[in-house]
């Protein structure tokens, strides 16, 4: 064999060979992985309290009330030291509201994590926290709106958590949220979880099944580029968003869409978008029509309608966990897999 022919036959080889792992990159980029379930809870667990974003200023009856629900479930609750510090904008410097949360992921005693109240703050303490510990005794990780950053974190370290609500949701009269905490409650103690949501003629008919991720729009939006950016390929993609222009919520989704974070994705379910504000220009169309025109081009089924964000009927979503979606003009219905 001459030289000529070695060299040509050895480049085929390693440009076939390149094309293999790079076909089997993407195989594994794409694939959706069976994230680990912390386990549910029971009469004698404990529950750790903590504040990872904004501050808690005149809380202190809502934290209590929160305390007292835990307990009346049979629960223990242990409240992080630094809960109600204040540090400006935050609930405690960026230091001492990731020492809470670093020793609650920590403690095999803790069961779950509940977050106190969003605002802003958790991304400022993203990187400082060591799952290492966490991943020996999972838990679950309770809240919503901010706490979508360390959603996005638990579920890109291989873990289920639950979107619901925090304990400044108990401002109001429990009677007024009852579906909130009943939901709250079955999603953390292991009752199979299934919604049947108000129909809507914005509603797109279809049927998918694929793990549930996602939370607030904002947030989702800025974790693009970053290591907590979520994969949403073969997944449903639930937002929720409160107090922006419509305009805002149209650019947010134009720039997931650029960033290919509909590309691959089974479905959408669309939660709470309230207190939009108005805009000097008109935006012209509905919230839920200004969604299907960023979305025109894909066949994925859109569920309106769902109870989750932030309003007083914010019920529990168990992200990560695999969900089977059927959506029609009349209905839709949402099944939480066991």
């Amino acid at each position: 064999m001459s030289r000529i022919s070695l060299i040509t036959i050895l480049l085929c080889a390693i440009f076939f060979s390149g094309n293999t792992t790079i076909s089997a990159q993407n195989t594994t980029f794409n694939k959706t992985t069976t994230l680990i379930r912390p386990p549910y809870l029971k009469t004698g667990d404990t529950v750790a309290i903590v504040a990872p974003s904004g501050i808690l200023r005149n809380r202190t009856t809502e934290v209590e009330q929160a305390k007292n629900l835990l307990k009346s479930w049979g629960l223990h609750v242990v409240l992080g030291k630094n809960v109600f510090n204040q540090n400006n904008h935050f609930a405690g410097t960026d230091d001492e509201r990731r020492e809470d949360f670093q020793k609650a992921m920590d403690d095999p005693k803790i069961s779950a994590i509940w977050c106190a109240r969003g605002g802003y703050g958790a991304v400022r303490i993203l990187d400082k926290l060591d799952y290492s510990k966490f991943k020996k005794y999972p838990k679950w990780v309770i809240g919503y709106s901010d706490i979508t950053a360390i959603h996005n974190q638990v579920h890109n370290e291989g873990f289920e958590s639950l979107h619901a609500m925090m304990c400044t949701s108990l401002q109001d009269n429990n009677e007024t949220i009852k579906e909130t905490i009943s939901t709250f409650k079955d999603a953390l103690f292991g009752t199979q979880i299934t919604y049947t949501l108000e129909g809507l003629e914005y509603n797109k008919a279809g049927t998918a099944s694929g793990q549930l991720v996602g939370g607030n729009l904002t947030i989702l939006h800025t974790m693009l580029g970053s290591k907590t950016s979520i994969n949403t390929a073969g997944k449903i993609l639930f937002i929720e968003e409160i107090g922006e222009y419509e305009y805002h919520i149209d650019r947010m989704l134009q720039s997931l869409k650029r960033a290919g974070y509909f590309d691959d994705c089974k479905g959408v379910l669309v939660g709470n978008i309230t207190k939009v504000r108005r805009n000097t220009t008109a935006w012209g169309v509905s919230v839920e029509q200004l969604i299907l025109d960023a979305l025109a081009e894909y066949s994925f089924p859109i569920a309106f309608n769902m109870p989750a964000g932030h309003e007083k009927d914010n019920r529990a979503l168990i992200l990560g966990r695999t969900v089977e979606m059927t959506v029609e003009k009349e209905k839709s219905k949402i099944l939480f897999r066991n």
